[in-house]
Order: C-alpha cells, then structure tokens, then sequence
C-alpha cells in the first residue's frame, strides 16, 4: 500500500509543479489586467484633458489673434481707468468673446486688459474685476495651459497674451476653459470599451495559461526543475571540461558560450554576452560565420603564441537557426613535433647514405685485398682519411660549437642539398655557448631556413645557396645569453607588398610567396609570424634586414632570441660542446654526428 502511494505521488509531481505554474499565471494574468485597466482609465482621462487644454489653446491663440480684439484692448488699455461693465457688455470685445464661447462650448471666454481686469465674461457682473486666476505668465508673453478652479467651477484651459497690432507690447490676455465635467462624461462613455477590454484580456490570458501548461509539460518532457537544473549542471561540466575551445554565437549575434577553453586558447577573458562582430577574438574566427563562408573548413590561425585550428557549424534545430559553434584545436605541440620529426627523419635519410657510402667503401677495400692489390689499398684509405667518407652538407660547420645546432643545421643542409640548394655558414658565425630552449630555436631558425630555401628554389638565379649566420651573445640579464640568426638567400627578394616600408607585410598571417594554391588548413602562411611572435615573447623579434632584389640576392631576415643559450661553463653535464678550434677541427669530424 505505501508503495503504491509513493507511485501515485510521483506520477503527481510533475502535475503538482504544473498546476503551481498555472495558479500562478493566472495570478500574474488577472493582476496585470486590474492594473492596465486603472492606468487605461488614467491615461484616457489625462488625454482628455490634455485634449482640453490643446482644443482652449488653439481657441484662445485664435480670439488673441483677432486683429478687432487687438485694437480694442490696447486702446481700453491706454485710457486711464476701466470702461463701465454696462459699456463692456455692449462692446466688440464682449461679443466676439461670446461668439467664440457659443460655437465651441467652451465653459468661458475671457478677455483681460494688461492689469488683469476682465473685459469679457460670460457673467456681465464680473466685468471690471479682476480674473480669479493668476494672469501673469500670460501678461509676461508666455502661453500656459492650466487646470484650476475658477468662478465658473473646474475647467481645463489656456492663457494666452493678446499683443498690440503695432507692435509686440502685452496689452491684454484670453483665457479659454471647458468644463472638467464635460472631461468626465467623455470619460464614463470610454469606461464601458475599457471594461469590455480588460475581460477579454483576462479571458485570452487564462486560455494562454492553459495551452502554455500544456507547452511546458511538452518541452520539459515532465521533469522537475531539480533534474532539469541537473541536466544543466552537467552540460556545463562538459563544456568547461573539454580541451577544446567551445564558442556559441547565438542567432541573435552574441556570443552565449565561451568556454576556460577557449579563454586560454585565445588569452581573453570571458565574452559570455559580447557582440560576435565586436568580440577581441582573430578576424579568421569571426570570417568563419559569415553567411558566404563554407560550413566545415578549418583554418589555422595564431593566437597567444599558439598554432590554433578552427572550424565553425551552423547550430540548426529543425529549421530553426540557432547560431554558430565555432571549435578551436591547438596544434602548437603537434607542429613542433612534426618539426622534430622531420629533422629526424632528413637526419635518417642522411645516415641511410652515409651507411650505403661505407658499404662502397669497404667493397672496394675487399676487393683491392682480394686482387692482391695492397698499395692501392693503403692508397684508397689514406684518401679516405684525408677527406671521410660523406661530406657534411653544411659548409663550415665547425663554426658551431653546440652539437644541437649541427645537428639541426646538418639536417637542413641534406634537405636542401636534396632540393639543389647548399646550406652554408657565414664567415661571422660563432656559437661558443649552449642552446637551452631548443624548441624556440628549431622553430624560428627552421622557418627563417626553409622559407629561404622555398625562395632560393623558386628564384631565378642559377647557384642556389642558402646563407646562415649565427652569433650568441651575452644576455642582458639573468635569462642567459642571446643567439643572433641571419639568414639570406640567392631567391628574387619579396614581392613588392612585402618589401620597403610595409616589410611588416610578410609577417602577417595568411602571408606567402607561393603562386600554387594551398588547401585551407595546410598552416601556409603562418611560419614567420610564429617565429616573431615566439621571439618577442622573450624580448626579441624578429625583422626584415633586407628585401633583397630580382635576381638576387634575395632577401635577408634577422631574429634575436634572448634567454636561449648558456656559456660553456654553465652548460649541463654529459652535454659539454666541442671546444676545440675551427682550425684544429679535422676533415672527419665534419661527418653528420649523431
């Protein structure tokens, strides 16, 4: 029995939570209509009145406008004193007064000299005094609508000053009233619409009530607000959980959901609220929701350093439109690995060579043991340790005494020799020191190189070489010393929208030299300005020394990284560089070194 109870309140407790939403529609319904319907009535009597002072101005600008009212009232208000009221009743003045009173129903029309004495009134007895009301805003030239109470009852009226016809003297004012009373009996007829109104209202909102507790039941699938806010709760742990970058643009053009994500993915606050077009976000991203943009694409962009890939999707319910998702990827780690392994992977290539050349080596040794030919033997060595068995395709590396950088260079150079290009060291290079942030390094020193070899590959001239100088320095502080990159090529230079004065042009995001098209997403685009980025990151930069010219030699770009190298003294044991001299260093030691 008990649980069969527990059943029946459980079936009831969505109806419970329904019925409470409807009592208290309904509630709000009636109290609404009881308040619009007193301020209906309010506002319908405050235009009436309103009406009343509007319709007594115009009536009384219409009578001070009179040119007969103007003469007679600076004339009366240049005599010394008052014409009798028995005069004043037979006069222009009370007639046109009277006349202007009769065709519009106005309660009264009354005509005052520049003392505020009455020479036109509906009751004869009162010409010749002065008005019940304060006639001095109107004596001082101002018109003004008023609602008082004068010797003819409450009225709604205007004042209005009457000018000499020669001139802009005040020599008079009219005052036009009508009957409040009048003002409630329009306002009785308008009650009866206004009852009528309000019941229909009511009606339609109880209905309204109805069919949306239907509505709700429908949309809440008859849950309880305690498990639709736990739905929500763990849509929001979800959300913030992600790695990803989560961006909502609802359809209205505001961002609705901007998750830690995409906060620490792009460096920017919360943007929960921000219009999309204003938002602080890379103009890629907001490109993305355009209405001509391709659903789908991804880009990379740069953004706090980061490699970032973004893709955007039309949210659609039905047909409704909800916005935009727009998911941001990093791929900062990924790229510097794939940089690594493609050193790797240049670096096998080079042993595979080096291995295939020793194996000649030694067939030709045995065979010249096997023919008896000893001489020849001790000949065909003594040339081998002369000049070793695969010459380092970098030309002077022993300039370098951080084995990291021959290492990376060395690979470099097999690249580039594979491609016709030969990657040599400058005369001015000297690295005494040892790298300690060899990914920053292997990222600006490898982008600067291979934008290099791109040029020299597609410039015109015939030798293809690819210059590099690298020099460390002392640091300017605690963060250890400072590594120098010059790199030039025998290429064409930049183009002209990245050469002279707007040089800044090549570090730009989406900037490249290549005529071929490129796949959306390939990262075209984004090597050089992720190499300044990361060298002004740690106070450096990285900038155009020169554009070079058609035919070469092409251009030449310089990067200064502070805080990435350490003396040889403080370098980490088991790491120590080569400290012998450039000249004692010999012929073998130029061998790729693994």
């Amino acid at each position: 029995m008990a649980r069969l109870t527990r059943q029946r309140l459980a079936r009831r407790t969505p109806l419970r939570f329904s019925t409470q939403t409807l009592l208290l529609q309904l509630g709000v319904v009636a109290l609404v209509v009881l308040l619009t319907s007193a301020v209906h009535v309010w506002l319908t009597y405050d235009r009436l009145g309103r009406e009343a002072e509007n319709q007594a101005l115009t009536l009384a600008r219409t009578v001070a406008s009179d040119p007969q009212v103007r003469a007679e009232v600076q004339q009366i208000s240049a005599l010394p004193g008052t014409p009798p009221a028995a005069e004043l009743v037979n006069g222009p003045l009370m007639a046109a007064a009277e006349g202007a009173r009769t065709r519009t129903g106005a309660l009264f029309v009354v005509i005052t000299d520049e003392t505020g004495l009455r020479l036109a009134h509906p009751d004869a007895e009162r010409l010749g005094e002065r008005v019940s009301t304060d006639p001095s805003e109107a004596l001082a030239g101002k018109e003004v609508t008023t609602r008082n109470t004068g010797t003819l009852g409450p009225s709604a009226g205007a004042k209005v000053p009457v000018f000499a016809p020669d001139s802009g003297t005040v020599v008079g004012e009219v005052s036009v009233g009508y009957s409040t009373e009048t003002i409630g009996q329009s306002l009785a007829r308008d009650v009866v619409p206004i009852v009528l109104t309000a019941a229909g209202a009511l009606l339609v909102g109880v209905s309204a009530s109805f069919l949306l507790r239907r509505r709700l039941q429908r949309l809440t699938l008859g849950l309880e607000p305690e498990e639709i806010s736990t739905l929500v709760h763990d849509q929001v742990a979800v959300l913030q959980g992600v790695d990803d970058g989560v961006i909502g643009i609802a359809a209205d053009g505001r961002i609705s959901v901007f998750n830690a994500a995409a906060q620490r993915l792009l460096g920017q606050p919360d943007l929960t609220g921000t219009p999309w077009a204003d938002a602080a976000v890379p103009a890629q991203l907001i490109a993305l929701t355009r209405a001509d943009a391709a659903e789908g694409d991804a880009v990379e962009l740069l953004a706090g350093g980061r490699v970032l890939v973004a893709s955007a999707r039309k949210a659609l319910h039905g047909r409704e439109d909800l916005g935009w998702v727009v998911m941001l990827r990093d791929r900062t780690e990924l790229q510097q690995l794939t940089r690594q392994l493609d050193a790797v992977g240049t670096m096998s290539t080079a042993l595979r060579a080096q291995r295939h050349e020793f194996a000649n080596q030694l067939h030709t040794i045995a065979g010249f043991m096997s023919i008896g030919q000893h001489q020849q033997a001790r000949d065909y060595l003594a040339r081998l340790a002369a000049t070793g068995p695969l010459k380092f395709p970098v030309d002077q590396a022993e300039l370098l005494q951080d084995p990291y950088l021959q290492a990376f260079l060395g690979a470099k150079g097999v690249e580039a020799d594979e491609r016709g290009v030969t990657l040599r060291l400058g005369p001015e290079t000297l690295v005494r020191g040892q790298v300690t942030e060899p990914q920053e390094v292997t990222t600006v020193l490898g982008n600067l190189i291979d934008n290099a070899v791109n040029a020299a590959v597609a410039g015109s001239a015939p030798d293809r070489w690819v210059e590099v100088e690298v020099l460390d320095g002392p640091g300017t502080g605690a963060g250890g010393g400072t590594l120098h990159i010059v790199v030039g090529d025998s290429g064409d230079g930049l183009p002209a929208a990245g050469a002279g004065s707007g040089a800044d042009a090549v570090f730009e995001e989406g900037f490249t030299t290549s005529e071929r098209p490129v796949r959306a997403g390939a990262g075209h685009g984004l090597g050089l300005a992720l190499a300044r980025q990361l060298a002004r990151r740690r106070g450096g930069d990285v900038r155009v020394l020169d554009p070079g010219s058609p035919g070469g030699p092409g251009a030449v770009f310089m990067a200064t990284l502070p805080g990435t190298t350490v003396p040889p003294a403080a370098a980490p044991q088991g790491t120590a560089p080569n400290t012998a001299a450039p000249s004692e260093t010999k012929p073998n030691e130029r061998d790729i070194d693994v």
